[in-house]
């Protein structure tokens, strides 16, 4: 496969080192970069702490879901898979397109799988429609319409997404961190804290976590968002010891106000585990037997357009944020890249963790520094191991990760400097993007608003010959994509 060269370039500080090390700068582009093999490591660290969630809220997701059989999924056994499949692909990434993206199951699809999906398939045949969706992707990429699409996408946009996928994230983190809560009211429906007020322990440590790391960051201390990742969770875990606030929700369902959100920070009573890989494999294709071809092709449909431009965004925003995209928003090795995200997919269907795309809390391993493919074989490596010590990954509160999250969503916000919002044809999609994004939880429907709106009023306001034709095609495809729901109830399916 044909590879373009590097798009951006950063002069070297000091010229490659000989031999087995000179060989590893040239393949990563470390020195061409600004980056060293210390503050990879260290950067792929501060990704997985970040991240190391999903092993235990993947399993949650979809143990949770029952399908149409009657079956559901074994925690232990998502688990293993979930973590197994982010550390092969995390790993593959890295040594392919060779930059800083770690890769996990996608909270959007794994989500749209547990309530909607399984509802009329079993679950076999619902990782057998995720699969079709990773192949249909790869084959986008492989024939380079995936690339045209991405560039068809004017610059605005594409920092567009870069900074709503900021507000996303953090948000993200002001939620799982109990700073901001819904308040279970029409209006309004998100509030602070508990009535109000910061009132539990979990959500001062992330606040005193959050505060931390900042100061760290502005005095420029190296390893800035690790130190405040560590010794956050150590204060939470002594925290923990002394107080004993348990989970916020209890094994029989009970609500602890004061708890944790999803992992208490307690050392486990053991720590080694043997994974349980039995779901590899379990793919049925029946779906299109049991609901019919037309039902079953409009939930590829769906997964299909979640998966393709939660990547597409994913991939704009970090990109801009470690400084690796050109004037026009591409980075290196972007076809590659394409392909391994779509491969993403077709893993996440064969061993039942649902479909694993490019995640936005790379980001924060690129806040620490990441630059190269370094740091994911280092996140990678970890996501491997941690199917033999699952109960490792716990340690770490959601609400202490929550804090990093925050602060890169705050960096990445700043790109927002790059677009001329004076214009208001391009204020208008650029603002709906923004927003719509972190208030629909979706990156997807952000970027489709933008779209939208960016073919709508360009082209009544004298601008359409500046609109790329696969940009008016993909608008039209989000058109269906936002009206699935009532396509789905005219056709019947």
């Amino acid at each position: 496969m044909h590879e373009e060269p590097s798009t951006v370039n950063h002069p070297a500080e000091t010229p490659p080192a000989s031999g087995r090390r000179g060989r590893i700068d040239r393949y990563f582009a470390l020195t061409e970069r600004g980056a060293t093999i210390g503050g990879e490591v260290r950067a792929g660290v501060v990704t997985f702490v970040a991240m190391a969630y999903i092993v235990v809220l993947n399993p949650i997701i979809l143990s949770g879901g029952t399908d149409v059989a009657g079956n559901t999924l074994g925690f232990a056994q998502v688990a293993a898979t979930t973590a197994l499949t982010a550390g092969v692909m995390t790993i593959l990434f890295g040594l392919v397109a060779r930059l800083p993206f770690a890769f996990a199951a996608g909270l959007g699809i794994n989500s749209f799988l547990a309530v909607s999906v399984v509802g009329q398939v079993t679950w076999p045949e619902a990782m057998g429609l995720v699969l079709i969706n990773g192949v249909i992707i790869v084959l986008l990429a492989v024939t380079g319409l995936r690339r045209r699409i991405f560039d068809a996408v004017p610059l605005a946009l594409k920092t567009a997404i870069t900074v709503g996928i900021g507000l996303f994230i953090a948000f993200i983190g002001l939620v799982n961190a109990g700073f901001a809560q819904s308040t279970g009211l029409s209006s309004p429906p998100v509030g602070l804290g508990t009535g109000g007020s910061i009132a539990t322990v979990p959500t001062l440590m992330f606040v005193l976590t959050l505060l931390v790391s900042a100061v760290l960051m502005v005095r420029r201390v190296k390893g800035a968002l690790l130190i405040g990742l560590v010794s956050g969770t150590v204060l939470s875990v002594i925290v923990e010891a002394i107080w004993h606030l348990g989970p916020r929700i209890g094994a029989d369902g009970t609500v602890n106000p004061g708890g944790w959100s999803l992992t208490v920070p307690e050392l486990p009573a053991s720590v080694v585990s043997l994974p349980d890989l039995s779901l590899i494999g379990q793919v049925s294709f029946g779906s299109f037997d049991r609901i019919g071809v037309l039902a079953a092709t409009m939930l590829v449909f769906t997964l299909l357009f979640t998966n393709f431009f939660d990547a597409m965004g994913t991939f704009t925003g970090l990109s801009r944020e470690a400084g690796l995209a050109d004037e026009r928003g591409n980075f290196p090795r972007l076809r590659s890249a394409l392909v391994v995200e779509g491969l993403g997919a077709v893993a996440g269907g064969l061993t039942s963790s649902s479909s694993n795309t490019v995640f936005v809390e790379s980001g924060t391993g690129i806040g620490e520094g990441a630059r190269t493919g370094i740091a994911n074989l280092v996140t990678g490596a970890l996501f491997v191991l941690a199917m033999f010590v699952t109960p490792l990954t716990t340690i770490v509160p959601t609400e202490i990760a929550s804090a990093a999250l925050v602060l890169v969503g705050a960096l990445m916000m700043s790109q927002i400097r790059h677009v001329d919002l004076t214009d208001p044809s391009v204020l208008i999609p650029v603002f709906l993007t923004v927003i719509i994004m972190p208030m629909t939880y979706s990156i997807a429907d952000g970027i489709g608003a933008g779209f939208i709106a960016w073919v709508v009023v360009r082209s009544l306001t004298g601008a359409a010959r500046t609109i790329s034709p696969l940009l008016w095609v993909v608008a039209a495809g989000f058109v269906v994509f936002f009206a699935r729901g009532p396509i789905e109830a005219v056709l019947g399916v």
